[in-house]
């Protein structure tokens, strides 16, 4: 491990542990996103992960980078799904956006200045990303005027810019797609009301409105013909990402299961020293170590051939194994485990959102599943019997 890699993995932590762990229950009270956290996580480098660092940048590969996210999960998963949406944005822009979006935005989306999400779902489509309604038109002047509508967009209202995909002509399929920056000031976007999460809701999530949006051309970030492909890149550095926080969530949860557990006295001794109570908890350590494995694989595989089946590997097992994790550990606590000074009941909503966002375990499994097909098709036959009055 580089010596830079360990400072930034190092600020994470501290991170989690100084500024979301001892507030996160306050921020969700408010329901206000902490711009004057995410300002902190700016400073302490962690806005600009993989950017270059001609842009004030970290320059860290994927597979180092992601690891971050691990450790601001200790603080709360929703705080690091949001940050992580905000990284691969500024790794699009400054990787591929224009010179002029570069000199624009490259150095205030790096130092967490401003911040940036990402937006692809649309309320009719779902996980189909092919189903999209929202357009783009260009104009003489080389502009582009959008319309159309957004689901489930993090940050609604609150980041500076939306790196959106937009089809540009009406014809099926997914060869007309960009991607376009658009920033939060532009006239004609507006958001709807805050969709209302219980355990998460200092991140601001909304539906997002596009009236004959103009923006110039320096926003394209993925010229026609480069949105869908980009677009399942992203999502495939999301899923590992949501991996890598769900892991943080299950060391917390674990660690609150431990830190009861050791003292809490019952039948002559501590529960700690009860084989039940061993045998729970020794069960979700070994399911965090499989996941920590399983998402560090996945995500030195992005960029390659292997990268999206090890992204739904990775997106399948371990949000599944953070709901267990956390239920578990909620379990260990008994009672004491269904009230909110423990933070279990939070943590617990909180795997489940992960389960579900950036494309469900079930799309994952369907990933899966075709792989699985495909790997079928090269193996060698082997002999089926024949049901009664089937024909040889």
């Amino acid at each position: 491990m580089s010596d830079k890699f360990a400072t930034i993995l190092q600020a994470a932590r501290d991170h989690a542990k100084q500024v979301i762990a001892p507030r996160v229950d306050a921020w969700n009270a408010a329901k206000t996103w902490p711009r004057d956290a995410s300002d902190k996580a700016g400073k302490a480098g962690l806005a600009g992960l993989y950017a270059p660092e001609e842009f004030g940048g970290q320059g860290l590969p994927l597979a180092e980078g992601i690891q971050v996210y691990e450790q601001l999960g200790l603080g709360d998963g929703a705080y690091a799904f949001a940050l992580s949406m905000h990284n691969i944005c500024t790794f699009a822009g400054c990787g591929y956006g224009t010179d002029a979006f570069k000199e624009k935005w490259a150095w205030d989306l790096t130092s967490g200045r401003k911040l940036a999400n990402f937006a692809l779902t649309e309320p009719q489509s779902g996980s189909d990303a092919t189903n999209m309604y929202s357009r783009a038109v260009i104009n003489d002047d080389g502009t582009w005027t959008i319309s159309g509508a957004k689901a489930w967009v993090s940050l609604a209202t609150e980041a500076d810019i939306y790196f959106t995909v937009v089809k540009t002509s009406d014809a099926p399929g997914h060869k007309d797609m960009a991607m376009i920056a658009i920033p939060a000031d532009a006239q004609g976007l507006s958001f709807g009301p805050l969709y209302d999460t219980p355990s998460y809701n200092f991140l601001p999530l909304a539906e997002m409105y596009m009236d004959k949006v103009v923006v110039s051309e320096d926003n394209v970030i993925l010229p026609v013909g480069q949105g869908l492909q980009g677009a399942l890149m992203a999502i495939d550095i999301a899923r590992v990402s949501i991996a890598s926080g769900c892991c943080g969530l299950m060391q917390a949860a674990l660690d609150t299961a431990l830190s009861y557990s050791k003292n809490r006295k019952m039948f002559g001794g501590k529960n700690l020293d009860l084989d039940g109570i061993q045998w729970m908890l020794g069960e979700v350590a070994t399911d965090l170590e499989a996941s920590k494995l399983l998402y560090r694989k996945a995500a030195e595989a992005l960029g390659t051939p292997e990268g999206p089946l090890m992204a739904a590997h990775a997106k399948r097992f371990v949000p599944d194994a953070a709901v267990k994790a956390a239920n578990t550990c909620t379990q260990v606590l008994g009672g004491m485990g269904l009230l909110q000074p423990y933070g279990l009941d939070r943590l617990s909503r909180l795997a489940q959102m992960l389960r579900i966002v950036d494309g469900t375990t079930e799309i994952s499994r369907v990933v899966i599943g075709r792989a699985l097909q495909k790997r079928a098709a090269t193996l060698p036959d082997l002999p089926v019997p024949k049901g009664f009055g089937e024909i040889n």
